[in-house]
Parts: C-alpha cells; sequence; structure tokens
C-alpha cells in the first residue's frame, strides 16, 4: 500500500505529536493558574487521547482493525510513561529553577515529549497498531 513505509507513517507520526503538543502547549497556559502538575496532566490527558485517535486513524491506517477503546487503553497505557517522564521533568524544573516562567516549563516537558516520543513510535508500530499477518488474518478468515 503507497505512502505505508516507515518513513511515512513517522512523518505522519511527527505531523500529528507537533499538533497535539501544541494542544497541550494551549491548555498548559490556559490551566497554569491552577497549578503546572494540574495543567500538565489535563494537557497531557487531552492531548493523548487526540493523538491517539489521529495516529489510529491516519498515522497507521488502523480504524478498520484496531478500535478506539482499545487504542485509548494500550496508547494510553505508553502515555502514562510519559506523563510520568513529563511529571518529573516539571518536579525537576521546580526544584532546579523555582522561578522558571511557564513557557520553559511548556519547552521542557514538550522537549522530554519529543525524546520519548522515538520510543513511542516503535511501541504503537510494531504492538499496538502492528499490521495484521497473514497468518493472523487467515485464522481469522476461517472463524
Amino acid at each position: 500500500m503507497l505512502g505505508e513505509s516507515v518513513f511515512a507513517q513517522f512523518a505522519r507520526f511527527v505531523i500529528v505529536g507537533v499538533s497535539s503538543n501544541g494542544v497541550y502547549a494551549l491548555l498548559f497556559v490556559a490551566l497554569a493558574s491552577l497549578g503546572s502538575f494540574t495543567a500538565n496532566l489535563v494537557g497531557v490527558a487531552a492531548s493523548t487521547v487526540l493523538a491517539n485517535e489521529l495516529h489510529r486513524r491516519h498515522t497507521f491506517h488502523a480504524a478498520g482493525r484496531v478500535g478506539w477503546f482499545q487504542t485509548q487503553w494500550e496508547a494510553g497505557g505508553l502515555a502514562l510513561i510519559g506523563l510520568g517522564l513529563s511529571t518529573a521533568s516539571l518536579a525537576a524544573m521546580h526544584v532546579l529553577f523555582p522561578d522558571a516562567p511557564t513557557y520553559v516549563q511548556v519547552l521542557v516537558v514538550i522537549a522530554v515529549s519529543g525524546i520519548f516520543g522515538a520510543a513511542r513510535f516503535l511501541a504503537l508500530r510494531g504492538w499496538v497498531f502492528r499490521p495484521a499477518t497473514l497468518g493472523a488474518a487467515s485464522t481469522l478468515a476461517t472463524r
């Protein structure tokens, strides 16, 4: 299928990642008055649900073989690791740079998310949205 190379999928993954990080940043800034940890949690949750669905439909073209709930459960579980890393980075920022402005905190979280994103791409591609194998497809056809 045209456009299903690892490079095409990665390009779409990056576009979705940049878009969902934009949503995250807007939510973080909008909710910063509630505290950075609350703003981070809400921003990560909302942007993750959005990104998972965009990855399911567009990045990996898996809407026909992976349902919405399965996507949110499995890809969301991976995102919990990212949430842990982003929360730890915010905690480190508060200890090392207690007066860091909001935009610096957002940039740190986005940088951590970007680094974790490469590992997440491989996990999504190889586990959550893996293409149906010929053996699995023939097994399903005989049921």
